[in-house]
């Protein structure tokens, strides 16, 4: 564009014009422009320049008097700020439009009202917004429901006035943008009426972790600020993006948000607060998910067009974080904004891991989303309105409903974050992880049950969920730069259970991580299901009707109770699956022992109680026996639909504890029945090697099974009759003794001389670096580890 020009339709601009149209508008016409083609939707509009914004500002009089306001404040005094920035704002929104600007706004509203754009949303536009190192997100303000030409002159207005919010004023002196080089565009863009359907936020990372291997997508219903600025807990999608490109349905993970609220229409009106209401969402829609799987990979789909076009542009990796919006009228998706993401897209790929490990456990106070991974201290302040944020000092913990855009100069003095609300793409979530504060949000119930000045530990290193701990709890940091590591002589993999860790360490490159060598069912069963498989098959014999109810509720999402466990245990292995994708990812069937199953939830009708349930009913002598086989089905069922319909072939499954040939063949068989055929669509089986007489039977073993793994603590239990839970026998237990490693030395020249690779995955290699290099020297093919003790191991069988 040349000369200047006060309104531009979205089609006639790009990204080139952002010095014009501020960062949000060159986006929206570029993506309207380039990608629209390709399926993208984005809702049409126009944008006020930045020429229009300085020309309001000369011919009232305020452009010399803002800035000398501007330069004679000290940011950092609350009170200073807030009666500068509003009379900065008063003066700007009273102001007349001059009249050649009023005239081109509406007339090209009257266009765009024409072609069925009669309500608007008018939003700011930085020209130093949405750059890959900053993102100015929720700086300047956005008006939704805007109606008739008063009502947009107004909103117009407003919009450049906010300019000058108290949090962009803040914003811009922490970034070293100078005040008087930032001008603001306005956009008028369609409304999309998801006040009668959804919307919400979209990353082409996760963004916890920075793995760049999938799209989160969080939503709720009615419009999508309720998500942005924290307001509900949403539901969360993600989707790997090599398999959905590849044409598999990778909705590899769904969480169910609870979004007891929704913003709705409430008229025609000039602020967000007189065009807009929060209504309550209706119990039944709360108890479902606001997007189907097909949309959810549409909007995938969509997010990894626009990441893949700003990247060619940029000619690097350029994450997106993107809003999307659904219509209710017709059903339709729209991309609605799209800007770089700004925290892990100005991280080295190959970044150091931070890793934060509390000392010891003490009370949770309260549990939520974890955000980050990092841990904080300090005494807890809680804030319940913007005339409390006096109150809060530097170091201490801000405990809230919900943040606000404006009380970002406060959070930038805070030790860690906790709110009541939101989730993980929430303005507070967005913020802390772009300060690098530990925050924990959705926690429901933290500004009630943490006490103003109490001192508090907020954990975020335990996984996707968050914890508040009663007092200062001693933790240590440790920071591992994977590209440091040594090349070690054979492959180390990692030991996993949770899904939570995954995406983290998914980042190391192969050389430090070659994948998961072990991945435990029971613990996806225990902590993400909670239920026993059987009772959801049979509920009608669990007899207890507070039981009966209880399953129900967990279940309460899905079109089924067999369907709950079949999804929730898919998208726990499939996390994990796609966070090394395609490194292998070996994953054990289920190998409760009776008295853990009975301990699930429905679990106790259907367990036989045992004497020594060690050397009982575990393992593969369920899989086949009426008492499980429904249950194992299941389990078939969830890993049939990681592997086939989310695509990740790189998932192997492996049998625990499997004592004869006989019941070896009895379980191939029993999969086979269930789709899960060893050979078919490359499907590899291992077991593992833990009882003796797998040991004494490798060869024949061998015939059976594409792999061995070695659990090393059943092994020596059995090789030593020693019980590993006893604490008499505790002083026996050991790993290294000469006959146990007698057993692991023959089971490798067994299975080799026949082929086959030996894997191990118990914890000695883990506890002991002298046998992880014994292991090493009589030929082991792969160690899998615990996550905290890769890099120890790695430098004790470095090659040379």
């Amino acid at each position: 564009m040349s000369g200047p020009q006060f309104v531009v339709p979205f089609q006639k601009v790009g990204i080139a014009d952002v010095a014009s149209v501020g960062g949000k508008n060159a986006s929206l016409g570029e993506m309207i422009r380039e990608l629209a083609p390709l399926g993208v939707r984005v809702p049409d509009g126009f944008a006020i320049t930045a020429d229009a914004f300085r020309l309001h500002l000369r011919q009232a009089g305020l452009d010399a008097w803002i800035y000398a306001q501007l330069d004679a404040l000290d940011a950092t005094d609350t009170r200073a700020l807030a009666e500068v920035a509003g009379k900065i704002r008063e003066r700007i929104s009273a102001a007349a439009l001059p009249s050649p600007i009023r005239g081109e706004v509406m007339a090209a509203y009257h266009e765009l009202s024409h072609a069925g754009g009669g309500d608007v949303a008018v939003r700011s536009s930085a020209t130093a917004e949405d750059l890959p190192s900053a993102s100015f997100a929720g700086q300047q303000e956005t008006y939704l429901n805007i109606r008739g030409d008063e009502a947009l002159d107004a909103a117009v207005r407003a919009c450049m006035a906010s300019l000058f919010t108290d949090r962009a004023i803040v914003y811009r002196g922490v970034n070293k943008f100078e005040h008087r080089a930032v001008a603001l565009s306005v956009g008028v863009q369609r409304m999309v009426r998801s006040d009668q359907a959804c919307a919400g936020t979209m990353f082409t990372l996760e963004p916890e972790s920075g793995f760049r291997g999938v799209v989160v997508i969080d939503g709720a219903w009615g419009l999508g600020e309720t998500v942005v600025q924290g307001r509900v807990n949403p539901d969360e999608y993600v989707v790997h993006k090599a398999t959905a490109k590849a044409g598999s349905r990778s909705v590899i993970r769904k969480e169910l948000g609870d979004k007891a609220v929704k913003l709705v229409y409430a008229g025609e009106g000039l602020s967000a607060a007189r065009s807009v209401k929060e209504v309550p969402v209706p119990a039944a829609d709360r108890r479902r998910f606001v997007l189907s799987d097909d949309e959810a990979l549409t909007l995938a789909r969509w997010a990894m067009i626009v990441e893949e076009h700003y990247s060619k542009r940029a000619g690097r990796d350029v994450p997106m974080d993107l809003e999307w919006a659904k219509d209710g009228r017709t059903g339709e998706l729209f991309v609605v904004q799209a800007r770089p993401e700004t925290v892990h897209s100005q991280r080295d790929a190959g970044a150091k891991l931070e890793v934060f490990r509390l000392g010891r456990k003490g009370k949770a106070i309260v549990v939520g989303k974890s955000v980050g991974a990092r841990i904080g201290t300090g005494i807890a302040r809680v804030v319940r309105s913007a005339e409390d944020l006096h109150r809060f000092l530097a170091g201490e913990v801000l405990v809230v409903e919900m943040t606000d855009p404006d009380w970002e100069p406060v959070l930038r003095k805070a030790a860690a974050v906790v709110t009541d609300h939101g989730g993980r793409t929430c303005h507070a979530a967005i913020v802390s992880r772009e300060m690098g504060l530990p925050c924990v949000v959705g926690t429901a119930t933290a500004t009630e049950s943490i006490r103003d000045g109490q001192l508090v530990t907020v954990s975020c290193a335990e996984g996707d969920v968050g914890k508040v701990y009663d007092g200062a709890l001693p933790f240590e940091r440790e920071e591992i730069d994977p590209a440091k590591l040594p090349i070690p002589r054979v492959p180390l993999m990692l030991n996993l259970a949770d899904p939570a860790h995954a995406f983290r360490l998914g980042r190391l490159p192969e050389h430090a991580a070659a994948g998961v060598g072990l991945m435990r069912i029971e613990f996806l069963v225990s902590n993400w299901i909670g239920v026993h498989p059987m009772a959801l098959v049979h509920l009608e014999r669990v007899l207890d009707p507070a039981v009966r109810a209880q399953i129900r509720q967990r279940a309460a999402a899905y079109p089924s109770l067999p369907e709950f466990f079949v999804s929730r245990l898919a998208e726990g292995v499939a996390q994990i699956g796609a966070a090394f994708y395609p490194r292998p990812v070996i994953v054990r069937f289920s190998d409760f022992k009776t008295n853990e199953y009975a301990g699930l939830l429905g679990g106790a009708p259907f367990e036989p109680t045992e004497q020594n349930p060690m050397i009982g009913f575990r393992g593969a002598s369920r899989y086949y026996d009426e008492r499980y086989r429904e249950g194992f089905a299941l389990e078939c069922a969830a890993i049939r639909r990681v592997r086939e319909t989310m695509g990740l072939s790189n998932v192997i499954v492996m049998i625990p504890f499997c004592r004869t040939l006989g019941e070896a063949r009895a379980v191939l068989a029993e999969m086979a029945k269930h789709g899960l055929e060893r050979g078919r669509n490359g499907m590899q089986v291992y077991v593992m090697c833990e009882i003796p007489n797998n040991v004494i039977l490798a060869s024949e073993f061998s015939d059976l099974f594409d792999g061995f793994s070695i659990g090393s603590n059943d092994l020596t239990q059995l090789t030593l009759g020693v019980d590993r839970d006893s604490d008499l026998l505790a002083h026996l237990f050991d790993e290294r003794d000469p006959g146990v490693k007698r057993m692991i030395e023959m089971v490798v020249e067994r299975a080799h001389a026949k082929g086959r690779k030996v894997g191990i995955c118990g914890e000695a290699p883990s506890n002991y670096p002298d046998f992880a290099a014994w292991l090493v020297d009589i030929g082991i093919d792969s160690m899998s580890l615990n996550p905290d003790a890769l890099a120890e191991v790695a430098r004790t069988i470095a090659r040379n």
